[in-house]
C-alpha cells in the first residue's frame, strides 16, 4: 500500500484510487488525461460547498482577513505588503517584473506604487544602463515594514492549520501543488490551442483575400 506522503509527492506515479463508482489513475504523468479520466463531480446532486474550488476560495478569503487583521498595525493593506515583500526577497526588482508577480496591470501597478511613494516606503529609480527601464528600491522605512510580513504571515497560517500534524501539512502541500501543476498546464494547453486557432483563423483570411 502506498503511502499519502507518496502519493502527494510523486507527480509522475500512476496510482489506483477509487473516485466515486469510478477505478481511476491516481496522477498520471498527463494531467490532461487524469482530468478526462477522472469524474468527482457529477452533474445530478451536484453540491457547490464542496467544490474543491469554492472551499480553496473560502479559505484564502479567510485567511486573507486574518492577515488583514494582523497588518493593520504596520499601516499596510493587503494590496500594499504583498509588493513590499516580493521587493524584500529580492522576487522583483524593476516595475516591470513587479506587476507581473503581482500579477497587475501596469495602470494598478503605478497607482500601488504612488501610494507606497507617498509612505516613503520604496522610491523608483530610473536605470542607467537603459532608460527605458524603472528599478524599485526599498526606503529604510520600507525594510522595516517588510522584515514584518513574513512573522505574521506565519503567524495567521500556523494559526489556521491548528490541528494538523507535520505530516498532514506536507500530504496538504503536495496535493495542493498536484492541483497547482494541472491549473497550470490545462491553462498553457488551453493558450496554445487559442494561439493555434488565432493564427488559423489569420491564414484562412488570408486565403480568402
Amino acid at each position: 500500500m502506498v503511502s499519502n506522503n507518496k502519493l502527494a509527492g510523486k507527480t509522475n506515479s500512476v496510482v489506483n484510487e477509487k473516485a466515486g463508482d469510478v477505478l481511476v489513475p491516481g496522477f498520471l504523468a498527463d494531467p490532461l488525461a487524469a482530468a478526462k479520466a477522472v469524474e468527482f463531480y457529477r452533474t445530478e446532486g451536484y453540491c457547490p460547498e464542496d467544490s474543491v474550488g469554492y472551499l480553496i476560495r473560502r479559505i484564502i478569503s479567510l485567511v486573507g482577513q486574518g492577515i488583514d487583521r494582523e497588518m493593520e498595525a504596520t499601516g499596510l493593506t493587503n494590496a500594499q505588503w504583498m509588493p513590499l515583500l516580493k521587493l524584500h526577497m529580492g522576487t522583483a526588482s524593476t516595475v516591470a517584473e513587479l506587476a507581473r508577480e503581482c500579477d497587475l496591470d501596469a495602470g494598478s501597478m503605478t497607482r500601488m506604487l504612488d501610494r507606497l511613494e507617498a509612505k516613503q516606503l520604496c522610491v523608483r529609480v530610473r536605470s542607467k544602463d537603459d532608460r527605458r527601464v524603472v528599478n524599485l528600491e526599498l526606503t529604510d522605512a520600507g525594510r522595516a515594514a517588510a522584515g514584518q510580513v513574513p512573522k505574521i504571515l506565519c503567524h495567521v497560517q500556523n494559526t489556521h492549520l491548528a490541528g494538523f500534524s507535520i505530516e498532514e501539512w506536507q500530504v496538504l502541500k503536495g496535493y495542493l501543488r498536484r492541483i497547482l501543476d494541472t491549473a497550470h498546464t490545462l491553462n498553457a494547453a488551453s493558450e496554445k490551442q487559442s494561439h493555434t486557432s488565432s493564427n488559423n483563423s489569420s491564414a484562412d483570411n488570408e486565403k480568402q483575400a
